[in-house]
């Protein structure tokens, strides 16, 4: 791709990222494209659909956390990791409205752009887990799908306005009973910092 190329490219998901996190992924693609000062046909260029732009977006922090699951595999206690990744997780779909409910349907449909990505950050997710499950340090009866559910769940909460008082507390809630207290050692649970 050619240098300018690029930097339009990087110029339209930098302003679609601010426009999903004001409006949701339902934003107009014409607004996003009148945001960016160009035009819709530019746009489509780029990114011939709705799910092309969002693929590119989400790509990148799809890719960061699952390094970074991988990087608190090899430098975290298991319950440490598990909680950090799960905080960590959950923030990052908070900054983007209605990305959960895009993540849902993405893992189970093939064909949607967004499925590689969504299969990778739940692997990612469900290895941590029971490397915590193996220590005792998290509970038996869930798995990777159950984990990556229970994301999507909490970052909807934060993308309700009458619910999103409430969110922080439930994080708790939610992770606090995955980890048992048997095998925690006594980790705190902190809720995510919310993007918005």
């Amino acid at each position: 791709m050619r240098a300018d190329a690029r930097k339009n490219r990087d110029h339209l998901l930098a302003v679609a990222g601010t426009a999903i996190a004001e409006q949701g992924v339902d934003v107009s693609l014409r607004d996003i494209a009148r945001r960016a000062e160009v035009g819709l046909a530019t746009l489509l260029r780029h990114f011939p659909t709705r799910e092309a732009l969002l693929d590119a977006l989400l790509r990148t922090s799809f890719e960061e956390l699952t390094a970074q699951a991988g990087e608190l595999e090899a430098s975290s206690s298991p319950e440490e990791a598990l909680a950090t990744w799960l905080r960590d997780c959950v923030a990052w779909t908070t900054e983007y409205r209605g990305v959960t409910v895009l993540m849902a349907a993405a893992i189970e449909d093939a064909e949607s752009a967004l499925h590689a990505s969504c299969v990778t950050l739940r692997a990612a997710g469900a290895r941590l887990l029971a490397r915590a499950q193996a220590v005792g340090a998290a509970r038996s009866d869930i798995d990777g799908a159950d984990l990556f559910a229970l994301v999507a769940m909490l970052a909807w909460l934060g993308d309700q306005p009458s619910l999103a008082p409430r969110a922080d507390h439930l994080f708790e809630v939610v992770a606090g009973s995955i980890l048992t207290s048997a095998g925690s050692g006594g980790v705190r649970v902190e809720p995510p910092s919310s993007g918005r």
